[in-house]
């Protein structure tokens, strides 16, 4: 069977079908077999799972994730890739290729389920998008493995909000960093490291609110005044000036003076309710 994992493979699969890497599509391929095996058991996987494979590349996870799982749908954007993943993957037959924009793949009716278990090797300018894609609407995964950059690894692991993805992650899952790869396992190289996290999917929510969309709304629109005092950013957002939005703030135990990267969830669930007052709070 073909390895796109061994780099001399991979060079030969691409220049068979004629592919030259894109950078505008983060198109970073593993090229390290043991890398890409320790990512494929950081899955947890067992001949029961169904995967979704988000990025699927050349196939070089794919074909670790398919050994592993009962099936893999093996997501690609890049339709010159899809000849690649289709020779890759031609004695597998619990391997399904499917050529889609995975923010506009139809999970649910691919798992309508839920229950199954997303990996990957993401893009760095998908991984925010993603995550509200993944997580949010029902059925929702019960796991996610993925390569990530590794400053996005340690945001999605932190304490606090630093972005509106991290505060998506922590609501929705618990997040672990298992291990971090470095750039020379990766064709061709990036110019930062990365890392595997493992996201474990909640049962509910980590925040009681009646509304996610406007929670989240909510949260978007602060993390858009980062470099802004809460009270000045909630102050425009809400209508109702710096000074009422600082009291606001206060009496909610929240000093106004703090920025939104340094909110933890619970901070951020009180944040929301003192601004959106909720039937029945």
């Amino acid at each position: 069977m073909i390895d796109p994992a061994d780099p001399d493979q991979l060079f030969q699969l691409l220049r068979r079908h004629r592919v030259e890497l894109k950078h505008s599509l983060g198109q970073n391929f593993i090229v390290d077999p043991a890398v890409r095996d320790h990512i494929a058991d950081a899955a947890g996987l067992t001949r029961d799972d169904d995967v979704l494979e988000v990025g699927a590349g050349a196939g070089g996870l794919t074909i670790a994730l398919a050994s592993r799982a009962r099936r893999v749908t093996a997501v690609e954007l890049d339709r010159r890739l899809i000849p690649v993943l289709n020779e890759v993957s031609a004695d597998l037959d619990n391997v399904e290729v499917v050529e889609s924009d995975i923010l506009a793949f139809d999970a649910a009716s691919a798992f309508p389920l839920g229950g199954h278990v997303v990996a990957g090797n993401i893009p760095y300018n998908l991984t925010g998008a993603l995550i509200r894609k993944v997580l949010d609407p029902e059925p929702r995964p019960r796991r996610l493995s993925l390569v990530v950059q590794r400053e996005v690894a340690e945001r999605w692991t932190a304490t606090t909000g630093a972005s509106l993805a991290t505060v998506a992650v922590q609501v929705f899952a618990t997040a672990r960093l298992i291990f971090t790869i470095p750039a020379s396992a990766f064709l061709p190289p990036p110019r930062v490291d990365s890392a595997c996290v493992l996201l474990e999917v909640r049962e509910r929510p980590a925040v009681d609110v009646t509304d996610l969309d406007a929670f989240f709304r909510l949260v978007e629109a602060v993390f858009q005044f980062r470099r802004k005092q809460l009270g000045g950013a909630l102050g425009r957002i809400s209508g109702i000036g710096s000074t009422r939005a600082g009291a606001r703030l206060r009496e909610a135990g929240i000093e106004p003076e703090r920025r939104a990267q340094t909110l933890d969830l619970r901070e951020w669930e009180t944040l929301y309710r003192a601004f959106n007052r909720e039937p029945g709070r």
